[in-house]
């Protein structure tokens, strides 16, 4: 039996980088504080933190998130309004912040999500980064269904919109930032 392209390790792996004229402690300062998000994602509307100390190591994060019906169109994908929870996993102030995506019962997955942060002399560079390791519970429900093209095809097309969206997030972070 042939593997599939959801049994890649990694299924995604993919960063994007930003110069922002802000010290890496405000530049931190900013992107830790998740319930800002709806500021900047395309996708994550903001939440609220519902356990532990928020954006410390441990702290579990729920967010509310917003997927319109042409993203990904073809696709089987929740629309609408739907909600994820996520612990962070790393929180070096002016550094790096992390956070893993939780499955339904409330244990990480190797899907992370992070901003690592280098200082420059007129402010610092921004990384937006996204890793899946094995596929979620998530991704494998929405490809169940799909032949083997499809699954391929998907695959394609959620890697550009997570491109997209990791590029889009930090020209806004960007913004956020340049502008208070």
């Amino acid at each position: 039996m042939n593997e599939s392209i959801v049994d890649s390790v990694p299924l995604f792996d993919l960063r994007s980088r930003i110069e922002v004229s802000a010290s890496p402690e405000r530049v931190y300062s900013v992107v830790s504080d998740l319930t800002r998000s709806g500021e900047w994602s395309p996708e994550c509307r903001g939440g609220q933190w519902i356990a532990g100390e928020a954006a410390t190591v441990g702290a579990v994060f729920r967010g509310e998130n917003l997927r319109p019906d042409d993203v990904v169109a073809w696709a089987p994908l929740i629309r609408g309004v739907w909600y994820t929870e996520c612990q962070i996993v790393a929180a070096e102030p002016g550094r790096t912040f992390r956070w893993a995506m939780r499955t339904h019962t409330g244990e990480n997955q190797q899907s992370v999500w992070g901003f690592d942060i280098e200082p420059r002399e007129a402010g610092a560079v921004l990384t937006h980064h996204f890793r899946m390791g094995p596929a979620t519970e998530g991704i494998r429900k929405i490809v169940k269904d799909l032949d083997e093209p499809d699954r391929k095809r998907f695959v394609v097309d959620w890697t550009a919109k997570l491109e997209g969206d990791l590029a889009e997030t930090l020209h806004r972070i960007k913004e956020v930032i340049e502008k208070e």
